[in-house]
């Protein structure tokens, strides 16, 4: 039993202090003076917020991509998760074209059961569309997965034709899924990438050139054809500029169910990053790519007016030394991603909140209540309210530290971000009631997360 007192607790729409008890894994009493029962653990939150979990609703931790394997497992994903503030992960199951998806489901699965520390679910990835797809795909929905991934990129690895699209987004509309979607029109992409190459071109710094905001946008207006034709519930993935957030709210505005996510690297990274001598631009090699600082203005204000619905990361941890250098002399070869599931919250609020860019129940709402609200986790998820999992973020806002590869608990070694000062941190989290983080350190149990059932409702 725990009970939270004097906290600021902030919720989408809520700014009030109260204690909050905690009995088993639910929260269960809100109020102001709340008596606290004998044997209950008091956590001392004054000066604090108190915030329900973050939710990342997009991160890869096991991922064969490019030739070799993502650095992270879910020991190490779901401890810097929790120490990010993060205590719900919501991973991409992402088959090649030529794996059984069912088969692929319970590889992924099976990775986190039983060893991640945070509560976890998946986007079932489908990456062809066959005879025997969808009954697998029912069966992957009765077991709980209420959402599917398509790429429109990587052609002949994870993207689907127009044909398989069309019949992944039907079926996704009879089952109530919703559908997230990688989108860039692939063709145009490995044009441009064979021009560019022809052209002696092969550093890290033309992977931007490769996949233009063209490329983005029209993927995006492609996706939205499909969305409008069929009815179907979507929602883009890691959009990288004003271009593509515009395509996809003009196909809101026609009627469109479409939401839009960004990741925190294309709010904070700019294209000069990738521009670094010495192969050092590698480190920032991600698709869609991190964009020109004059994209920023635009993807903030479309998050504070809630145009854009969540920030996730995109997670996808490589090594620099032996899997980016993969593309020395050929940036079609370098790993794609960039470590991030650690930093989101923190970067989230120092650029955003401590800016004034966004206030603190935007915050909140992009960072966990929007993602459990599309996802089929609200209000168990996302929320502080009674009947709620008890997954709650005492949040310093007095905290200042530096961010580094030295002290971060992901795999990779390196981080984006080294160096970058940052204002606030998560001071203690629990999941489904469980302290798992104390003082900013990873203090409980690795196997604590369980697998989120989820209901389709679209």
């Amino acid at each position: 039993m725990l009970c939270i007192k004097n906290g600021r607790i902030i919720t989408a729409t809520d700014d009030y202090v109260a204690d909050v008890l905690i009995e088993g894994e639910t929260i269960t009493a809100i109020g102001k003076n709340l008596t606290t029962p004998a044997g209950a653990e008091v956590i001392d939150a004054e000066g604090k917020y108190v915030m329900p979990g973050f939710i990342d609703p997009h991160v890869h931790i096991y991922l064969p991509f490019m030739g070799t394997y993502a650095k992270d497992d879910y020991d190490s994903a779901s401890r810097a998760a929790l120490v990010g503030g993060t205590t719900t992960l919501i991973e991409m199951c992402c088959p090649s074209r030529g794996e059984d998806p069912l088969k692929a489901y319970q590889l992924w699965k099976s990775k986190a059961e039983g060893l991640s520390a945070c509560d976890f679910t998946f986007h079932m990835g489908v990456s062809r569309f066959d005879a025997d797809t969808s009954a697998k795909l029912r069966e992957i929905v009765a077991d709980g997965i209420a959402s599917f991934k398509v790429f429109l990129a990587y052609k002949n690895f994870f993207g689907v034709n127009d044909a398989e699209l069309f019949e992944t987004l039907k079926l996704a509309k009879e089952l109530g899924v919703i559908v997230t979607a990688h989108c860039e029109n692939e063709t145009l992409v490995a044009e441009l990438q064979q021009q560019l190459l022809a052209a002696g071109k092969v550093g890290p710094e033309w992977h931007e050139p490769s996949r233009p905001r063209q490329v983005e946008a029209e993927g995006v207006q492609h996706l939205m054809t499909f969305a409008e034709l069929t009815g179907t519930a979507v929602y883009i993935v890691h959009t990288s500029c004003h271009a593509a957030v515009k395509a996809a709210l003009a196909a809101r505005q026609r009627g469109v169910r479409v939401w839009i996510e960004t990741v925190i690297p294309y709010l904070v990274l700019d294209d000069t990053y990738a521009q670094r001598p010495d192969f050092e631009g590698a480190k920032f090699v991600m698709s869609p790519p991190i964009r020109a600082a004059e994209e920023q203005p635009h993807l903030w204000n479309a998050l504070r007016t809630r145009d854009i619905s969540t920030v996730a990361t995109d997670h996808a941890p490589f090594d620099f030394h032996g899997q980016k250098e993969m593309g020395r002399g050929d940036f079609t070869k370098i790993p794609n991603g960039i470590p991030t599931v650690e930093d989101r919250v923190n970067l989230l609020y120092t650029h955003g909140v401590a800016t004034g860019k966004i206030d603190l129940n935007t915050f909140v709402d992009a960072a966990s209540t929007q993602a459990a609200k599309l996802f089929g986790l609200f209000p168990r998820k996302g929320t502080i309210a009674v009947g709620s999992d008890a997954d709650i973020v005492v949040y310093d806002p007095n905290y200042r530290g530096v961010l580094s590869a030295a002290t971060h608990s992901m795999a990779t070694d390196y981080s984006a971000f080294e160096g970058w000062p940052i204002i606030g941190r998560p001071d203690v989290v629990t999941v489904r009631g469980k302290v798992q983080v104390r003082s900013g350190k990873f203090v409980g149990a690795l196997g604590h997360g369980q697998f989120l059932r989820r209901q389709a409702s679209h």
